[in-house]
């Protein structure tokens, strides 16, 4: 049996309750949080596209209950995001997020409401190099994203489904623009989860062979905007896994990759992302599907969970009260040194305690 926890896959280690969902009649084992490891690896299994076509809605609930799929992430924009609702509505325990489309997708605002952002089609930028710098350097884009932003949320609600996680298409949700946005908007959008995009490049490296310039670019970029974002979300209480996988094997995902990345994998929480299709990327359904891979993750004790399974972030810790009264006793002394008044201000010792005397500047007398 292949460990889990909570309610968050059809293998879950708890008392078996016939819901007619996948796994529900199999032999289960209570959960107990007293008896969960000190230092377990736990995986989060997240299938990104969800809702973008039947193909891949139909390989998506094929992974999820014949494999290990957790939880997916839904584009709320594109023609089969009513179906994909549908799928996880008949599938409680797959956990869905938001998958903010920002580039390649379609828009949930009118053309007029999001100027220059979309074209008369609703369909964003194609080029993710464009959109970036588009985004970065045009300050009018801010606030037609944020518009559209707050819209794919909205839609998202009125599917009635629970929000889990958030990341964005592409990864723009790490995008300096998008992420200042998404900062300022945690609480009104209820995001308590978001994916950071941090897939260590060297154990990648060991893993996997070929396309060396794209691996390497794109794990230096994500490691930039992972560091810049991950302070804010610690001090929100945003959950984030400790690492993600996926970035670096875009459309290369396969069995023999995800049996060595467990292999390789060591006590913390993590993230494999992938897109599973029934047509475009087979090869990542049957992955999922693998009984090698569920053997693997029952050999090491891998907890199958989501991002509403981890625990919250330790907030950064702050400057305290003293070290805030000796910068500001800093900034004052630095104050009165420079300071261009008429009077020279010298301090001096008369007693046990310390007097200030005023010295009138000399002035020569007029002739």
């Amino acid at each position: 049996m292949i460990p889990t926890t909570s309610d968050s896959h059809p293998l879950v280690a708890r008392e078996p309750v016939d819901d007619g969902s996948p796994g529900a009649g199999m032999e289960t084992l209570e959960s107990k949080s007293s008896a969960k490891p000190s230092k377990a690896i736990r995986l989060i299994v997240n299938a990104d596209d969800f809702g973008r076509s039947s193909s891949a809605n139909r390989g998506i609930e094929r992974a999820h209950r014949e494999g290990i799929l957790t939880s997916a992430s839904l584009m709320v924009n594109e023609h089969g995001a009513e179906a994909a609702a549908e799928i996880a509505r008949r599938n409680p325990r797959l956990a869905v997020g938001l998958h903010v489309v920002l580039v390649c997708g379609r828009s949930a605002l009118k053309p007029s409401e999001i100027i220059g952002v979309v074209n008369q089609r609703f369909e964003f930028e194609t080029s993710a190099v464009r959109a970036g710098l588009k985004y970065f350097f045009n300050s009018e884009m801010r606030k037609y994203l944020q518009h559209e932003i707050d819209a794919q949320f909205r839609e998202f609600r009125t599917l009635g489904l629970t929000l889990d996680h958030v990341n964005g298409h592409l990864n723009f949700h790490l995008h300096p623009t998008v992420f200042d946005i998404f900062r300022r908007h945690y609480h009104d959008w209820g995001v308590t989860a978001m994916r950071l995009t941090r897939d260590p490049f060297m154990m990648n490296f060991r893993l996997a062979w070929g396309r060396y310039f794209y691996r390497a670019s794109h794990a230096f970029i994500f490691n930039r905007l992972c560091n810049r974002a991950e302070p804010s979300l610690d001090r929100r209480g945003i959950r984030h896994t400790d690492a993600v996988f996926g970035l670096l094997q875009t459309d290369r995902i396969d069995e023999d990759y995800i049996l060595r990345m467990l292999d390789n994998l060591w006590p913390g929480n993590f993230e494999l992302y992938c897109h599973p299709d029934e047509d475009a990327h087979a090869q990542e359904t049957a992955a999922l599907c693998s009984p090698r891979v569920r053997d693997k993750i029952a050999e090491r004790g891998i907890e199958l969970i989501t991002y509403s399974d981890l625990d919250l972030p330790v907030a950064p810790r702050l400057p305290g009260p003293r070290l805030a009264r000796s910068r500001r006793r800093r900034r004052l002394a630095a104050a009165r040194t420079t300071s261009t008044s008429p009077c020279t201000v010298t301090r001096c010792s008369l007693s046990r305690s310390s007097s200030i005397r005023v010295r009138a500047p000399s002035r020569k007398p007029a002739r």
